[in-house]
């Protein structure tokens, strides 16, 4: 049985391939120490110099929107469920199952592997290298792809519920506001934030690309009704 790729947009393959040239190209610029290292402590200097205490606290709530296993995840599976009981299938579940295995095979080991020290760590000799400190876990910016990945399945699950702007805002709105957040309050250099912008706008297109109402889930649950679509009944 041939699955078919569910259509995106922009349709093709070419914005893929641009995500993934821009994100390696961010890591390879790092790793080679060039001026793309001025820059991360350029601005890393200019919000530690001009961030008064109401904004850091502000902001620092604002920043919890990206934390994927104590609020997303949560989120995620509370909309499943209802979107499964109104639909009669548990196919909504596939695709928060998938946005949590994605993001575990990606963004935790590419922390590991590349090594780079927070933004906030003034005690490190050149904590914006990569590759530097066996203990560094600051790239890519896993509030950011967090952010992306699973506001877009909430997106994709609240879509017969919430108006259309709204879902736009939610897909789009609040992984700006934490590329904002997590470069201003320092927790990570502004190049963590472009590149996880890249891979999670890739992994994004993944999980949209994913037929979910076509993946076989056998024949117990195909006979009690539960393996309907969820996608397709509108």
């Amino acid at each position: 049985m041939r699955l078919e790729l569910r259509p995106v947009r922009p349709a093709g393959w070419w914005l893929d391939a641009l995500l993934v040239a821009g994100f390696a190209a961010i890591t390879i610029l790092l790793a080679a120490k060039t001026p793309l290292l001025d820059l991360d402590l350029a601005v890393r200097d200019f919000v530690d110099a001009h961030r008064p205490g109401w904004a850091g606290t502000t902001l620092l709530i604002f920043n919890r929107l990206g934390q994927g296993g104590q609020i997303l995840t949560p989120l995620a599976l509370i909309a499943a469920f209802f979107l499964a009981r109104a639909r009669h299938t548990v196919r909504p579940f596939l695709l928060v199952v998938g946005a949590f295995v994605i993001t575990y095979v990606t963004i935790g080991p590419l922390k590991i592997w590349t090594d780079r020290t927070a933004a906030s760590d003034h005690k490190v000799a050149h904590p914006e290298y990569l590759f530097h400190i066996d203990s560094g876990m600051s790239y890519p910016s896993g509030h950011v792809v967090n952010a992306i990945v699973w506001y877009g399945v909430l997106a994709t699950l609240l879509t017969d519920v919430l108006s259309r702007r709204l879902v736009a805002a939610i897909r789009y709105t609040i992984p700006l506001v934490l590329l904002f957040t997590t470069t201003y309050l320092s927790f990570h250099w502004i190049t963590d934030g472009l590149a996880a912008l890249m891979l999670g706008l890739l992994l994004d297109r993944i999980l949209r690309r994913t037929p979910w109402d076509a993946i076989p889930l056998g024949s117990r649950l195909t006979r009690s009704g539960w393996a309907g679509p969820f996608y397709d009944t509108h």
